[in-house]
């Protein structure tokens, strides 16, 4: 049993990510502001992991230097801040369902970046550099046939959905073509600004090793600038009162869940697995949402979200392919290369 646990967590992870997905929309249909959120989410966050950082590595972890804080300032700022506002905006526009697709672009786009970044490379001649290029254009489709082709509605789940809040604008089957375009690029920009966190943050975490309390900093950092940009566009005291509602739990379910629990879950899952295999569960989040968004939410999912999420999660697996297959070429060529002790006889 203790060799099937991986497959458990990352079932549990992705499970985790589907409500979030689910919890949010739920709170913005139910008027909640967007930045107001993400500032909540962000501060529950920065509480419930503090206390954390304090027992396990505030006497251990290094100085900081003036320069470090400014890196993790502004990468707080545009791979959190900056990314949970505009999908929170996105996800107003669009639905669930999407929110969930969309995700499977993240690695691929954080490959791409990273290749940009000349951190990765891609090799067309080869079978592997092949799959990713492949890969990446199967995301480019996917998004496209997201973003301008929705097909004929599945109303399969959606007469025995649980909650019937959805105004009909904003379901997936009647949302103005304009708006729902937006909200597919919006999504695919915050994705974009998630992925060049992933990137830039390797860069500062090998000059600061304590991982968690450059989490906690990172989390309230962004609390502060969420609350100034939440303040400046919002500033009725009754929009910022949360109430025994959905709303409150949305906050409280990403605050702690999404970023405390999957937190911990990931790196231990990347530490037995690797995180190829992590990756490789994200599609499970959208299979979830679909199901869930139809039952619960009362969402229309339509032919197009279903293709459309068919070919990013196609396009996901051809660049974990390729790269997977560097990964073997590189360990088999290390294994060759090294050198070959004998025994002196004495």
């Amino acid at each position: 049993m203790k060799g099937n646990n991986p497959y458990f967590v990352v079932v549990v992870i992705q499970a985790i990510y589907a409500a979030m997905f689910l919890l949010s929309k739920a709170a913005f249909d139910h008027g909640m502001n967007n930045f107001i959120f993400v500032f909540y989410r962000q501060a529950i966050a920065t509480i419930f992991l503090t206390p954390f950082t304090f027992y396990f590595e505030w006497k251990t972890a290094p100085p900081m230097s003036f320069w470090t804080f400014c890196k993790i300032f502004f990468l707080s700022f545009f791979g959190i801040t900056l990314s949970l506002d505009i999908y929170g905006i996105g996800l107003i526009y669009t639905s669930a369902t999407l929110a969930a697709a969309t995700t499977n672009c993240l690695p691929v786009i954080t490959f791409f970046l990273a290749l940009l970044l000349r951190i990765e490379s891609l090799k067309i001649k080869t079978r592997s550099g092949m799959a990713k290029l492949i890969g990446i254009v199967g995301c480019l489709a996917g998004a496209a046939t997201l973003a301008f082709y929705k097909g004929p509605p599945l109303k399969l789940l959606s007469h025995y959905h649980l909650l019937d809040h959805h105004k009909t604008l904003q379901h997936q089957g009647h949302a103005p073509s304009g708006a729902w375009i937006k909200g597919c690029f919006l999504m695919l920009l915050s994705n974009s600004c998630f992925g060049l966190w992933l990137v830039l943050q390797a860069f500062i975490i090998k000059g600061y090793p304590s991982k968690l309390l450059f989490t906690t900093l990172q989390c309230f950092l962004s609390s502060i600038q969420s609350f100034v940009i939440a303040f400046a566009v919002e500033r009725d005291i009754e929009q910022w009162k949360l109430g025994w509602n959905v709303r409150l739990l949305a906050v409280i379910y990403c605050g702690i869940m999404v970023t405390g629990v999957t937190y911990y879950l990931q790196t231990w899952v990347i530490e037995k697995k690797g995180p190829v295999f992590l990756a490789m569960s994200t599609p499970l989040a959208l299979i979830i949402t679909i199901f869930a968004s139809a039952t619960v939410l009362g969402e229309i999912i339509s032919l197009g979200s279903l293709l459309g999420g068919l070919v990013l999660v196609l396009g996901l697996y051809s660049v974990l392919w390729g790269k997977s297959r560097e990964q073997m070429a590189k360990a088999t060529i290390d294994v060759e290369q090294a050198p070959v002790y004998k025994n002196n006889d004495m």
